[in-house]
């Protein structure tokens, strides 16, 4: 069995539902407290063991490949200034050269389509998708958990978590066919059943770990739900010749696509800071008491 060593990070999305802020820049840069959102996604990677990282990118996302990159003029002005912590922090989180490539969804024709584009560098072997838009706070991380469950079980594998029954109707939710302690075999998956006909209320997070078979599937994948390449539909027609599991993590996602989502990850992560936790927690509970006497 093949070992997971690249990850596909599809940036090209427009970032709607988060405008305006996003006019301008990309979604994917929109800061989490100290750090753009990317980066706690890349991080989480290369946590895992990922060699190489695959962007999926488009239009007005160069600010992404510039992050990743050396600013040469910052760091001889940090070094000339003596701040050696804040240049040890860029250091530590400076990919290895080579590390990563960047190639270009010309047309916005949907997840499927952008997992699709990464085909060549991503060759044949197993790899992982993280959507960016989900940032997931786990110990270990999410997909470090996905791929411990890959390498006990090999075939596909789809992170998942509980969900309210009454909320079933926002997300993909999957089928199971049987359970072996976190570790769930698919039977199907069923994009935002309602609440009566759902067939559980586990639901997919946005980090995946599929075959290169996947490829061939969406090469040939009739457009659907809005004219796009779903990866869920090549992925409902793999789950027929191999095998699907569900790993239902240990952890806590967010979801920066949305406003609130977006408002929770940064305040979760803020109060979880190793070093400015403290002082996010009282800026916090100062504006909350403030907020509470201007309302009396």
């Amino acid at each position: 069995m093949n070992c997971v060593r690249k990850a596909v990070l599809p940036v090209a999305g427009l970032g709607t539902r988060v405008l305006p802020a996003t006019k301008s820049v990309p979604k994917e840069m929109l800061p989490i407290f100290d750090r753009p959102a990317i980066q706690y996604v890349v991080n989480e990677a290369f946590e895992a063991g990922i060699e190489h990282i695959v962007f999926v990118t488009g239009r007005n996302k160069s600010s992404i490949d510039d992050h990743f990159d050396r600013a040469y003029e910052l760091e001889a002005s940090l070094r000339e200034k003596k701040k050696y912590d804040i240049l040890d922090q860029l250091e530590a989180e400076r990919p290895i050269a080579g590390s990563m490539s960047f190639v270009r969804q010309q047309s916005p024709l949907g997840l499927g389509h952008a997992v699709w584009c990464a085909r060549d560098v991503i060759g044949d072997e197993p790899f992982a998708v993280l959507l960016p838009d989900v940032l997931v706070k786990a110990t270990p991380s999410c997909l470090t958990q996905m791929i411990a469950a890959y390498n006990d079980r090999g075939g596909n594998i789809i992170a998942v978590e509980p969900v309210p029954h009454d909320q079933v109707n926002m997300y993909g939710i999957i089928e199971p066919k049987s359970r072996d302690g976190a570790i769930i075999e698919m039977a199907g998956m069923v994009e935002k059943p309602s609440i009566d006909d759902a067939p559980s209320n586990l639901s997919i997070t946005g980090r995946y770990i599929l075959q290169p078979e996947i490829f061939n599937l969406l090469s040939n994948q009739p457009r659907g739900s809005g004219g796009e390449i779903q990866l869920t539909d090549a992925m409902a027609t793999l789950m027929k010749t191999q095998d699907f599991f569900a790993l239902e993590y240990e952890g806590e996602s967010f979801d920066c696509g949305s406003k609130q989502g977006y408002l929770r990850a940064f305040v979760r992560f803020a109060l979880d800071h190793e070093r400015e936790g403290e002082a996010s927690r009282a800026t916090l509970r100062r504006l909350l008491d403030e907020n509470a006497a201007s309302s009396v």
